[in-house]
């Protein structure tokens, strides 16, 4: 167990079982829109009444350039990106990090829930939450590399500083869906990047 807060709390009753996409949406980009529309198409024709829960990782991790935006603010970027996208009966939850990965199910699905199916695109992941009984929905990630959040946030930071929204519209288009990039326009979001230490972060 590390010494982080263990924030938020977890809800005050179990969430019903449901389609699990976990993520840290560090911002939420291509990658991540393309695994919530393949759980959504996987729940919507083998269990069209559970909810889709969309869980928000890292939630208590303090901000700097890995972690540049709040657990409330993914869950903003997530929720424009359902709007724009038509997508129901979802919830999206945030839960800390533990930093203990043999426990991090057990932990985890007091957010979550228990029992439900993992849509994951993570082998490691996959591995954890097949092992505690779940079903695993494992989905192949086509440019994985490319979508990697540390490369997208990278290059979000480069152009932090620009002021001319098309040429950032035209190049972060590529990387982030376009209603979540108007999002972070709209709100100032991207520009904090630029005073968040000299980038270069490892893979993760």
């Amino acid at each position: 167990m590390n010494d982080l807060p263990l924030e938020p709390n977890p809800p005050e009753s179990e969430p019903s079982s449901g389609v699990v996409v976990l993520g840290r949406f560090q911002p939420f980009h291509l990658g991540h829109e393309y695994m919530l529309e393949s759980a959504s198409k996987w729940r919507n024709a083998n269990s069209p009444n559970a909810p889709l829960i969309i869980a928000i990782g890292s939630s208590n991790r303090p901000q700097n350039l890995r972690n540049p935006w709040t657990h409330e603010e993914r869950s903003q970027m997530i929720e424009t990106w359902a709007i724009s996208n038509s997508i129901g009966n979802y919830v999206i939850y945030s839960i800390p990090d533990i930093d203990d990965p043999p426990n991090w199910v057990t932990h985890a699905s007091r957010y979550h829930g228990k029992a439900g199916v993992l849509v994951t695109t993570d082998m490691s992941t996959a591995e954890l939450y097949t092992a505690s009984g779940w079903e695993v929905v494992l989905l192949p990630l086509e440019q994985r590399e490319r979508f990697e959040g540390w490369r997208v946030r990278e290059t979000a930071r480069m152009l932090s500083t620009i002021g001319d929204q098309d040429a950032i519209r035209e190049v972060l288009g590529t990387l982030i869906p376009m209603p979540v990039l108007e999002h972070l326009i709209e709100t100032n979001g991207l520009h904090r990047l630029a005073f968040m230490g000299e980038g270069g972060e490892p893979v993760g």
